[in-house]
């Protein structure tokens, strides 16, 4: 029966009652690190969901009750006669404290002693030492018949009664002392000597037992092997034959469950970015724009002329849209608050209604109170891509639109576009080719998702800006929009470091756990609507992985990058206990993230704005769901009539799929002096689709936003 590694993961962090960091791994035995809290678990595929249980339980127990503490110091007893001892209590505390695991143990236990996991079968359990039947007495005791002498029985008792670690160590250092002093005495005694022994169900004299807790600690030993905690004990290397056989046994046989062929879990964590490399800041950006144009001053022609009236015009089409936008949005507040506004009485006459008085009982004056709005906020990420060249004046209408509509309403806002060519090398004001600082990111380990150093996001707007700034900025981001779609057909070339690249969204949604919280302490936000408009997959990621040149005997490893497989890794954050498995495709890949982004920030919406072409919308929708299903079919139809759509079972909150070519037409009603009525018509009714349009998307991101 194949066993599913993350429900049991599931079970550990239950039973545990915390959100423990569970591994699977290929290694030779499960194990508990109580200072990290991390249970690594071997890839036990061949083991029966019976046996799983089993272990899961047991490791948890080290969990639970296991202390994290370098007890080795205090007390100088081999690890595994302490692993004895604490195996025996914690045992006994997760039966008491889930007593349903108590049937777990027990058919765990019967099932591995059956497959003679303990290497019984061609042994004499009576030759073997204390530590060995006592192991074989609290695990699989009820399968076997095992003899205790008098003085035995007493330090089983021990073992049994063992409530905190203090007894452990009491317990595990009285049985050690025993063992060794039997193996002292075994050397010396006449071969023909034999011990009387007793049924282990016997009760034990509890004077005995205070007179093994008070021996003297002469001779103590300790032994190399780990204890199952997962704790790393340094210990004095001497020679010692007395050891725990079961316990090897068992662990030796354990390790046949695991599947050899299996590849291991990779867990990948999101890197914590210094935002200071990462962002272009605003002032930046637009100095260097500012700068590079500068050279157009002296030309005789207007190089911006025929873009900045384009501007202008499409600026003033746009205010009917804007201030829709801005209605919209105050009704939609308005009528939350009223749903949520209660009515009282005062206690106070009115005096109004006091002629009423007869008919009407209801004299006293009453209050509304309205709770309080909540306060906005909207982080956009733009695709700086070299695929957006063709739509990127399009996109720039939409969120230009947005842009005018949170100056209206005060909602505050940052516009980042990702990119691949701010950090690269650029051109300085002597027009010397400058090499840009490789400044990190964040401290490269092993373990996390790579973003590489000429990754940046420019921080192209900005409501921090004065009114007359923020213009003036939108007309350079116009024109470098408006240049990305003629091409080489301009008078005008558009800066270097602002080149379109490639499609680092998945860096940016890393980016986004340090920006969302950032932007929402300083502005002082309860909620942010995160937008992202792009018009393709997102770039995959690759994590950092230690390297070592198998070719190269003398060289040092390094810290390298490494192709993400998806079949065996999992994205895990520590703070919330959370767990996430890669996909295959590319969306999978940023779906991921963006779950990852919704279960650590709830009171954002996550919102995406696809621009599409007609060949690429059956592509896209086949992308999120089955072709032929019904979702599938509702969407085909709402692209066939409104040419946009929206699917609701991505990462995102919200995921828009607009035409391009719908985006690309005027809104305005315009025709040709001395134009026919067929004309006429056909012009009229094309400004009312793409108004429609416009209003169906902008209406249900307001409906998000409010």
């Amino acid at each position: 029966m194949t066993v599913k590694h993350e429900i049991k993961s599931q079970l550990a962090k239950l039973l545990a009652t915390e959100d423990l960091i569970v591994e699977h791994k290929q290694i030779e035995t499960a194990c508990f690190n109580v200072h990290t809290r991390v249970l690594t678990l071997p890839m036990w595929e061949r083991a029966s969901n019976t046996v799983y249980d089993l272990l899961v339980g047991h490791e948890v127990g080290h969990a639970l009750f296991t202390p994290d503490e370098d007890w080795i110091k205090r007390k100088r007893i081999p690890p595994q006669f302490v692993n004895v001892v604490e195996d025996a209590r914690i045992e006994k505390m997760m039966k008491r404290k889930y007593a349903g695991l108590a049937k777990s143990f027990y058919h765990g236990y019967k099932e591995l002693h059956e497959e003679d996991f303990f290497a019984l079968s061609d042994s004499n359990i009576a030759d073997f030492n204390l530590a060995d039947r006592a192991n074989l007495y609290f695990k699989i005791g009820n399968f076997l018949d095992l003899s205790f002498t008098e003085e035995e029985r007493v330090i089983i008792r021990m073992i049994d009664e063992c409530d905190n670690f203090e007894d452990v160590l009491i317990a595990a250092e009285a049985l050690y002392k025993f063992c060794k002093k039997k193996q002292d005495d075994d050397v010396k005694k006449p071969a023909n000597q034999t011990e009387n022994q007793q049924p282990a169900s016997e009760i034990v004299d509890e004077d005995a037992k205070e007179e093994v807790q008070h021996e003297s600690d002469d001779q103590i030993e300790d032994s190399q092997e780990p204890i199952s905690t997962g704790q790393e004990t340094q210990s004095d290397e001497r020679d010692d034959d007395l050891q725990v056989e079961t316990a090897e046994s068992l662990s030796n046989n354990l390790k046949d469950l695991i599947d050899e062929n299996s590849s291991e879990t990779v867990y990948l964590e999101v890197p914590r970015v210094n935002l200071d490399t990462v962002i272009a800041s605003n002032a930046d950006v637009h100095d260097y724009i500012n700068w590079w144009w500068s050279r157009y001053d002296e030309f005789e022609t207007p190089v911006f002329q025929e873009s900045d009236q384009e501007f202008v015009k499409f600026k003033r089409n746009a205010q009917k849209e804007v201030n829709y936008l801005v209605k919209e949005f105050e009704c939609r507040k308005a009528a939350d608050s009223y749903a949520r506004a209660s009515t009282a009485r005062t206690g106070v006459l009115d005096t109004s209604n006091l002629h009423t008085y007869k008919f009407n009982e209801d004299l006293f004056k009453k209050v509304t109170v309205l709770p309080d709005g909540k306060n906005h906020g909207l982080v956009f990420v733009l695709d700086w891509s070299g695929s957006m060249s063709n739509v990127m004046k399009d996109t720039c209408k939409q969120l230009f639109n947005l842009i005018w509509f949170c100056k209206k309403v005060s909602i505050p806002f940052e516009v980042y576009a990702f990119s691949n060519e701010w950090n690269r090398q650029y051109l300085d004001k002597d027009g010397e080719v400058v090499p840009c600082k490789v400044t990190p990111h964040f401290e490269k380990k092993e373990g996390l998702l790579a973003v590489d150093h000429d990754f940046s996001l420019m921080n192209i707007l900005s409501s921090k800006v004065s009114g007359k700034e923020l213009e003036k900025q939108m007309i350079s981001i116009w024109r470098l929009a408006y240049s990305f779609g003629r091409g080489y057909y301009t008078l005008y070339a558009w800066p270097d470091r602002l080149s379109l690249s490639g499609t680092p969204l998945n860096e940016s949604l890393v980016c986004l756990h340090q920006i969302l919280p950032k932007f929402q302490r300083e502005n002082k936000l309860q909620k942010v609507q995160c937008i992202i408009l792009t018009d393709g997959e997102a770039n995959a990621l690759a994590q950092y992985k230690e390297i070592k040149r198998y070719w190269e005997k003398d060289s040092e490893p390094y810290i390298g990058h490494k192709r993400i497989e998806p079949s065996n890794t999992i994205l895990r954050d520590r703070k919330l206990g959370t767990t996430y498995r890669f996909g295959y495709s590319y969306h999978e890949f940023t779906d991921v993230m963006l779950r990852n982004l919704k279960d650590k920030f709830p009171e954002v919406n996550f919102i995406g704005m696809r621009v599409l072409a007609s060949r690429d919308v059956g592509n896209f929708m086949r992308l999120h769901n089955n072709p032929g299903g019904d979702e599938y079919i509702r969407l085909q139809k709402e692209w066939k009539k409104e040419k946009s759509f929206c699917i609701k079972n991505s990462g995102y909150d919200a995921y828009f799929g607009l035409s391009s070519n719908n985006l690309s037409q005027d809104s305005e009603f315009e025709v040709d002096d001395g134009a026919t009525k067929a004309k006429i018509k056909s012009a009229f009714v094309k400004s009312l689709k793409v108004k429609k349009l416009n209003k169906k998307v902008l209406g249900e991101f307001i409906s998000l936003v409010a």
